[in-house]
């Protein structure tokens, strides 16, 4: 039976099993599609990656990202985690950038301080939501339709749905009903009052999965709306975004936004270091 060196980190928090787990398998070239989409299975964590020999002459490694039923082209927290994993392996660290192939392309990540970042992928969908959506989703977030501020396709691979509410407090309210949001991807966020919530950081932001459950830290969302909400003036060009509170977490997604740029960082911790026979 082959075995594999594997690393489990937690993505988006200085502070170790308070952001987002992610299981990374090392070497993984020789594992099939089907030994990958089971192992993401059986760890039943959000997202499961495998790190594979790049096919691009300048990606440094190349990565395919399993949630626990399919396959993504990209997702935020992964990327961090993986690139993070494979700098722990790497002989040499390269200089300047790091560049990661994945179903969506080549994507670039940098090193900032503690931090590592990736430039947010340009996105597949945006504009208006229908009415008729828009509609939908309040009634299973259980708030009238009047109190979403405005809403927007950020999808860039998921197919997420911003919502922006009032503020951080109504978003920490929300009580979703999954069997209304069903097949929806959604993305509630919402600014901090500093005089109430603090300034470490600006906005709240909650991730409803179309699988029924909330996700602790969405780096893919955040990049969706992190180019929403700049671009639409409603956020600055650099700022911090909590996510996890109601589930016990303290994710803190940091958004900087240089030339054309927008990135999205955090830190990440390894919890569990060791091999995986499969």
């Amino acid at each position: 039976m082959p075995t594999f060196s594997f690393q489990q980190v937690d993505v988006f928090s200085s502070q170790p099993m308070r952001g987002n787990p992610l299981a990374v398998v090392i070497g993984a070239d020789a594992l099939s599609d089907a030994d990958m989409q089971a192992f993401a299975n059986w760890t039943n964590l959000s997202e499961t990656t495998f790190l594979l020999q790049p096919t691009a002459p300048t990606a440094h490694y190349r990565v395919r990202i399993f949630t626990p039923t399919q396959e993504l082209p990209f997702a935020g927290h992964p990327t961090l985690g993986s690139a993070h994993v494979w700098l722990s392996q790497a002989a040499e660290a390269p200089e300047g950038e790091i560049v990661q192939e994945c179903g969506a392309g080549l994507v670039r990540i940098r090193r900032d301080g503690q931090r590592l970042a990736f430039a947010a992928p340009p996105l597949k969908r945006s504009g208006p939501v229908d009415p008729e959506l828009v509609e939908r989703i309040a009634r299973g977030i259980n708030l009238p339709t009047s109190m979403i501020v405005d809403s927007n396709w950020c999808e860039n691979g998921p197919d997420w749905i911003g919502v922006l509410l009032p503020s951080r407090a109504d978003v920490l309210a929300v009580r979703p009903d999954y069997s209304i949001l069903a097949g929806a991807r959604v993305g509630l966020v919402g600014p901090f009052d500093p005089k109430l919530d603090g300034e470490d950081a600006q906005f709240e932001v909650r991730a409803f999965t179309r699988n029924g459950y909330e996700d602790p830290v969405t780096g893919s969302l955040n990049a969706g709306l992190a180019q929403w909400l700049i671009g639409t003036g409603v956020a600055p060009e650099r700022y911090v975004a909590a996510q996890g509170t109601v589930l016990g977490r303290a994710g803190r997604v940091h958004v900087d936004k240089f030339g054309d740029d927008i990135w999205i960082g955090g830190e990440i911790a390894t919890c569990i270091s060791g091999t995986l026979s499969l």
